[in-house]
């Protein structure tokens, strides 16, 4: 932890210190959709060996992205977001990856300090919209921090994973929602629930023999 604040003091950007982070946390992998806002953390990407990142042409790609990498591995993925509505776009797949208590870290740029109080199109509740689908939610506001933060970003996402009940950390292959025609009456939908709910048997297909 000491680290990064030392290596801010040296030269080394905020970005860079996120990044270095990041990876001391085990975090290698980055699914990025950044814009003109992240373009310092897209070059720390460049300049810190390590991190893998991928390209990703919308942030749904992203964000599903990461979940995925996320289940198939155990490991946390990380994902670069331009702003509010980019993190908006994502927020389906967060949502998902939630519920499966899937790891993932996510990097939102903001604007300047100088150019929040423009209102800028794109200026949003970042917070507010990452709260929802989030156990750990920062703002990075001090450079000498922003190492720190990632650290404790990462380790959040571990751990909400870890603290679940076994119960809760399954994860379904699929969930279905049924809308019943109004035609059906209760115990007719009560039957077709039974009968939805046993296995079904499996028969052998009748093997056809051709004579000749």
């Amino acid at each position: 932890m000491q680290d990064e604040i030392t290596s801010v003091e040296k030269g080394i950007t905020g970005a860079e210190s996120v990044v270095r982070s990041l990876l001391a946390s085990g975090v290698d992998t980055c699914f990025a959709n950044p814009g003109t806002s992240e373009m310092h953390f897209v070059a720390a990407l460049d300049r810190v060996t390590g991190m893998r990142p991928v390209p990703c042409l919308f942030e749904g790609v992203a964000t599903g992205a990461a979940d995925g990498y996320a289940r198939m591995s155990g490991r946390p993925a990380a994902t670069l977001l331009h702003l509010g509505p980019g993190l908006a776009n994502g927020l389906s797949n967060l949502h998902n990856a939630k519920r499966a208590l899937s790891p993932i870290v996510n990097i939102v740029g903001e604007h300047a300090h100088s150019h929040r109080q423009f209102d800028a199109p794109l200026s949003s509740d970042i917070e507010g919209l990452a709260r929802p689908v989030s156990a750990f939610v920062r703002m990075v506001l001090d450079v000498a921090e922003a190492g720190r933060d990632a650290a404790q970003a990462v380790a959040a996402a571990r751990s909400y994973r870890q603290s679940q009940p076994s119960s809760h950390r399954r994860t379904s292959v699929g969930a279905w929602a049924v809308k019943w025609p109004r035609r059906f009456g209760r115990h007719r939908r009560a039957s077709l629930m039974r009968r939805a709910s046993q296995p079904r048997p499996t028969h052998s297909r009748p093997r056809v023999t051709r004579q000749s």
